[in-house]
């Protein structure tokens, strides 16, 4: 069998240090998953009992993330050229077409994700100006903002500062700026977090996030959104972290960078909750109260916050930077999909993607289309592209082959449990994402 490696040797973008890739990896999995579904989850779930299942799947999913990452780095490649190679190894033909499921269902959700990045960037300069405040009903000012065209220069300003950032490319555009991003927002959720703890009321959010009620353990939903909630908050999907491994050089440590990704992904995530369910819980306001928790329940809690002007920017701001990180790292696949099968140049590669997003975006501009669009995108493409990377890389290619490219660039050896966690339990289980998310109408 030859190898998946072989002629893959042409010069190539790179991450300049592992601290930057870290980050970048961060920046894409630290997103909306974090900031808006995990403390809806954490208060539909029971508190502290849905973080049981939560780590417990996280713990399988980072075999997944390793898996991408040196699945990338060793074919040089995102999922177009890595798959191809993967059948090529085999003696098969086949592996760029099926490449296009991932790079679909990243352009698909990018594609959905500009929207609401959008309407951050249209909170973020109301809570600047004060109109956010100054809206009578916090729910009116967003349906406003969410309704047919209510937010298309926004949308589009959002896609703009995206590419500019982009069309760096990924060392000096993606990596530097994220190694300010993603500082500034854990500062800043920080500093809300401190403020939050202040607020009379707020002792009661902390009891209902670390008490668990264990009632909630029975209720296999729990498990389920758990499992969901986990797998793509990790960026689980065939294709930004592969495309971002594909950047870095032989010499990183995928185990630890994986390990670093995950932790930070869920010290952001539990950073998110402790800010908005007390916050929530010191006003009286619905802890569960769903997608509209972080545009309508956030900003009513603003209003009745002291100097809740300056920490509604706070909170924006840092919203923005999470949602910009994970906007580049959906983008990131299909503008390399397009330079690797059209030799096209960074920048024409942009510029495709770029039309190709506005076009398709404008049509999602009503948060009812919107939603729709990205239900089917998540439920039906996002996991299957997890599902096929791995089934790529730690089937088609082999197990030898995986475990030395896991191998390269960590000093230590890796567990001879790397086989069945990886080929079978994180395979298996990214089988079961994916028709759990058929079966529940999407879980994550």
């Amino acid at each position: 069998m030859d190898s998946p490696t072989q002629n893959s040797a042409a010069p190539r973008d790179s991450f300049h240090s592992q601290l930057g890739f870290i980050l970048a990896c961060i920046g894409s999995a630290v997103g909306m998953a974090n900031i808006w579904l995990f403390p809806y989850r954490l208060g539909q779930f029971g508190g502290a009992a849905f973080l049981i299942p939560y780590v417990l799947f996280l713990l399988i999913g980072v075999w997944g993330v390793r898996g991408e990452m040196a699945f990338g780095r060793a074919m040089r490649a995102g999922p177009l050229g890595a798959f191809k190679k993967a059948f090529a190894c085999r003696g098969l033909r086949g592996g760029e077409l099926i490449g296009l499921v991932p790079v679909i269902a990243s352009l698909g959700i990018a594609v959905g994700y500009a929207v609401v990045v959008g309407w951050i960037l249209r909170f973020t300069f109301g809570a600047m100006t004060g109109s956010m405040m100054a809206a009578e009903s916090s729910g009116a000012y967003f349906g406003e903002i969410a309704g047919p065209y209510g937010s298309v220069l926004w949308h589009l300003l959002a896609l703009g500062i995206t590419f500019a950032i982009m069309i760096f490319g990924v060392a000096r555009g993606i990596e530097r700026v994220n190694k300010f991003m993603m500082p500034a927002f854990f500062i800043l959720f920080l500093i809300l977090a401190v403020r939050v703890f202040t607020l009379p009321g707020a002792m009661e959010g902390y009891k209902y996030l670390f008490i668990p009620q264990w009632a909630f353990l029975a209720d296999p939903k729990t498990w389920v959104y758990a499992l969901g909630q986990a797998f793509f908050s990790l960026s689980l999907a065939g294709s930004g972290t592969l495309v971002y491994g594909s950047y870095l050089k032989k010499t990183d440590n995928v185990v630890s960078s994986a390990r670093n990704v995950a932790i930070f992904d869920t010290f952001a995530a539990l950073l998110a909750a402790v800010v908005v369910i007390p916050a929530v819980f010191a006003f009286g306001l619905d802890v569960s109260a769903g997608p509209p928790l972080m545009f309508i329940t956030m900003p009513n809690v603003f209003k009745m916050m002291p100097l809740g002007e300056v920490f509604a920017v706070i909170f924006f701001i840092a919203v923005l930077f999470a949602g910009i990180s994970s906007l580049m790292n959906l983008m990131e696949a299909p503008v390399e999909a397009m330079q690797q099968r059209f030799g096209l140049s960074r920048g024409g590669s942009i510029a495709v993607v770029a039309l190709v997003s506005v076009a398709a975006g404008l049509r999602l501009e009503d948060g009812n289309v919107l939603g729709q669009w990205m239900d089917i995108v998540s439920i039906y493409l996002i996991p299957l592209g997890a599902l096929l990377a791995a089934v790529m890389f730690f089937w088609v290619c082999g197990k030898e082959f995986a475990r030395e490219q896991v191998q390269l660039g960590h000093s230590g050896k890796l567990s001879p449990l790397f086989e069945p966690m990886t080929r079978y339990v994180f395979c298996g289980t990214t089988f079961v994402v994916y028709v759990l998310s058929i079966v529940y109408g999407g879980i994550g």
